[in-house]
C-alpha cells in the first residue's frame, strides 16, 4: 500500500510538472508534432513510390521499353517524387528552425527566472528594510513624543517660574512700600524724641535747685551725666547679649546624645562593623512594596516606610523584630525616612507631593511641608532639628523653617531629585543626585549650584561617611561611585556580575565605620564591597524580588534591608 502511495505521488509529481513546464511551449510542441506526423507521411508514401517506380522499370524491361504510357507515368510519379523530396527538405529545414526556437525560448525562460529571482531578492531585501524603517520611524516617533512633553514640562516649569518670579516681585514692591513706610514713620518718631529731648533739655537749663553753686558750668556737668548714663547702658546690653549666648549655647550642648556626636565630642572610637552573615529576622513590615530604611541614631529602633502610606517603628534591639508603633497622616506612599541627631523626631518624604515630620515619643504629627508640585523622594534634616531640606520631582530643592512652618529658600536644579545629603553639621553644604545623571553641590548661602559632576547613568542615591570626606552614589549604571569630597574626584568604582539596581531609589550605604558598603540588586541578593579592595565581600540572599534600601545599626551589629514584597530583614553575624 505505501509503495502505490509513493508511485502516485511521483506520478502526480510528474504530470503537475509537465503541466507547468510544457504550457508555455504546448503551440510549438503541437506544430511540431504535426510536421513529424506530416513527414512520417511524407516518407512512407516516398517509399511507397519508390517501390512503384522500382517495379514500373521491372515491367518496363520486360515489356521492351516502347510503351510510353508506362513512360509518361514514370516521369509523374519522378517528378512528384522530387516534389515530395523537395518537401521533406522544407519540413526538416522548418524542425531545426523550431527546435532553434525551442532553445532559444528556454534561454529565455531560464534569464527570465534569474530575473525573477533577483527581483524576488529585491522584494526581500526591500522588505527587511522597509521593516527596519518602520522601527527606526516608531523610535523617531517615540523620542518625538518624549520631547513633546520635555517641552510641555520645560514650558510648564517656565510658567511655574513665571509665576513665582511675579510673585516674588510683588512681594518685593509690597515689602519696599512697607519700608518706605516703616523708614517714614521711624523719621516721624525721632522727631518727636527730638522734640521731646530738646524740650527736656530746656525744662533742665531753666531749672536751678536751691544750693546749687553760683557760677557751675551746669552744660559740662549735664553732658558728663549724659556720657556716663550711656556707657552703663551699652555695658548691661552687652552683658545680657552674653547671658543670652551662653544660654543658647547650653541648649545645643543639651542635645548632644546620638552615637555620632558623642563619639566625636568626646573622641570615643566607634566600634568595628561586623560583616554580616545570615538572616537574624524576618518579616512582613508593610501592606505593599516598602521604599525606605532607616535606624534611630539614639537607640536599636528602626523604622520603614512603604506604599501603604504608614511609616512604622520596630525594636530590633535584640536581634528580633517587633513592633513599636505606626506614623500615619500621608496621603501617598512615602519613599525616604530620615530622624534627626537625637532621635526623636522623623522626617518623611512621600508621593503626595508632602513631607511630614513626626515626634518618636508620643508618634503624634507635628509638621506638614508642603510646596512641591511634584512626588518629594527624598528629605533630611538640615544641620539642626529646625530646618529641613526636601528633593522632589518638580525639579527643586527647598529649605524649611519647623519654627515658621514655611519654605525659607527654593533652588531650582532643573533635573528631578532621587535623593540628597547635608555635609557638615551646620547644614550650609547640600549634595543632591539627579535624573540627568550628575549630582550637584550647594551652598544654603548661595542662590545657585557651585559644582556638579556627572555619571553614566541616573543617580537613585546618595550617603556620606561620618568624617563627610567620602561619598557614596549609586548610579543606574549598576555601579557605586566612591568620590572623594575634597578632590571632587571618582576614586573607587564597586561592580560585579549579577549586581543591577533594581528602581530609580534604590539606596546604598555606608558602614559606620566606613569600612565597607551595601545595596540591594534586582534579583534580590545584597551585595556587600570592602571600600579599600573594591571586591564583593558578602553576598546575602534571602530575597525574593528587588531590594530597595540598606540601612546599618549606628553600632555596626546588625543591616536592616527592605524589598518590593513587603520583606524586612535583619542580618547580623550570629
Amino acid at each position: 500500500m505505501a509503495t502505490d502511495n509513493w508511485k502516485e505521488s511521483i506520478k502526480s509529481q510528474l504530470q503537475l510538472r509537465n503541466k507547468v513546464e510544457a504550457h508555455k511551449f504546448q503551440d510549438i510542441i503541437a506544430q511540431n508534432t504535426k510536421i513529424f506526423k506530416y513527414a512520417n507521411a511524407l516518407r512512407v508514401e516516398n517509399n511507397q513510390l519508390s517501390s512503384h517506380i522500382d517495379r514500373l522499370k521491372v515491367s518496363e524491361g520486360k515489356g521492351g521499353g516502347n510503351d510510353s504510357r508506362y513512360q509518361e507515368k514514370i516521369q509523374f510519379l519522378e517528378q512528384k517524387l522530387l516534389t515530395q523530396q523537395e518537401e521533406l527538405t522544407e519540413l526538416h529545414r522548418r524542425k531545426g528552425e523550431n527546435a532553434q526556437q525551442i532553445i532559444d525560448l528556454t534561454a529565455k525562460v531560464q534569464e527570465q527566472e534569474k530575473l525573477l529571482q533577483t527581483r524576488d531578492a529585491s522584494i526581500a531585501e526591500m522588505t527587511k528594510e522597509r521593516t527596519s524603517l518602520k522601527a527606526e520611524i516608531g523610535m523617531y516617533q517615540k523620542s518625538l513624543k518624549e520631547l513633546e512633553y520635555l517641552i510641555d514640562t520645560l514650558r510648564d516649569e517656565h510658567s511655574a517660574l513665571q509665576m513665582a518670579f511675579n510673585a516674588l516681585e510683588e512681594k518685593l514692591r509690597t515689602t519696599q512700600d512697607e519700608n518706605r513706610q516703616l523708614v517714614e514713620r521711624l523719621i516721624k518718631y525721632k522727631t518727636k524724641d527730638v522734640d521731646r529731648l530738646n524740650e527736656e533739655n530746656d525744662n533742665f537749663l531753666s531749672f536751678q535747685p536751691s544750693g546749687w553753686p553760683p557760677g557751675a558750668d551746669l552744660e559740662k556737668t549735664i553732658d558728663g551725666s549724659k556720657k556716663l548714663l550711656s556707657t552703663f547702658g551699652l555695658f548691661k546690653r552687652k552683658k545680657y547679649l552674653k547671658v543670652q549666648k551662653d544660654i543658647e549655647d547650653a541648649c545645643r550642648d543639651t542635645s548632644r546624645d546620638s552615637v555620632e556626636e558623642i563619639s566625636e565630642a568626646y573622641n570615643i572610637p566607634l566600634q568595628e562593623t561586623m560583616l554580616p552573615t545570615k538572616c537574624v529576622a524576618k518579616i512582613d513590615a508593610h501592606d505593599g512594596e516598602v521604599n525606605a530604611v532607616k535606624w534611630s541614631p539614639a537607640d536599636g529602633m528602626v523604622a520603614t516606610a512603604g506604599a501603604d502610606r504608614k511609616v512604622k517603628l520596630w525594636d530590633a534591639s535584640k536581634g528580633h523584630v517587633v513592633s513599636k508603633g505606626m506614623l500615619v497622616g500621608s496621603n501617598a506612599g512615602v519613599m525616604s525616612l530620615d530622624f534627626d541627631s537625637t532621635g526623636s523626631m522623623i522626617l518623611a518624604a512621600s508621593n503626595d507631593y508632602a513631607s511630614r515630620v513626626w515626634t518618636v515619643s508620643d508618634m503624634r504629627l507635628r509638621h506638614t511641608l508642603t510646596g512641591h508640585s511634584g512626588k518629594v523622594m527624598a528629605a533630611k534634616f538640615l544641620g539642626e532639628a529646625s530646618k529641613v531640606v526636601t528633593g522632589s520631582h518638580d525639579r527643586t530643592l527647598k529649605i524649611w523653617d519647623l519654627r515658621s512652618r514655611a519654605c525659607t529658600e527654593t533652588k531650582f536644579a532643573g533635573s528631578s531629585c532621587n535623593d540628597l545629603v547635608t555635609v557638615d553639621s551646620s547644614g550650609s553644604t547640600i549634595i543632591s543626585g539627579h535624573f540627568d545623571k550628575s549630582i550637584r553641590f550647594w551652598d544654603t548661602r548661595g542662590e545657585a549650584c557651585s559644582n556638579s559632576i556627572i555619571f553614566n547613568g541616573k543617580v537613585t542615591s546618595l550617603d556620606l561617611t561620618r568624617d563627610a570626606k567620602y561619598l557614596l552614589c549609586c548610579v543606574r549604571d549598576d555601579t557605586l561611585k566612591l568620590l572623594d569630597l575634597r578632590m571632587n574626584q571618582i576614586v573607587n568604582s564597586f561592580s560585579c556580575d549579577g549586581f543591577k539596581v533594581g528602581c530609580d531609589w534604590a539606596r546604598a550605604t555606608f558602614s559606620p565605620d566606613g569600612q565597607y558598603v551595601s545595596v540591594g540588586s534586582s534579583d534580590g541578593s545584597v551585595y556587600l564591597w570592602g571600600v579599600n579592595t573594591a571586591k564583593v565581600e558578602s553576598i546575602l540572599k534571602e530575597h525574593v524580588s528587588a531590594v530597595t534600601a540598606t540601612a546599618w545599626q549606628p553600632y555596626g551589629t546588625y543591616l536592616a534591608t527592605v524589598d518590593r514584597s513587603k520583606k524586612l530583614i535583619v542580618w547580623g553575624d550570629q
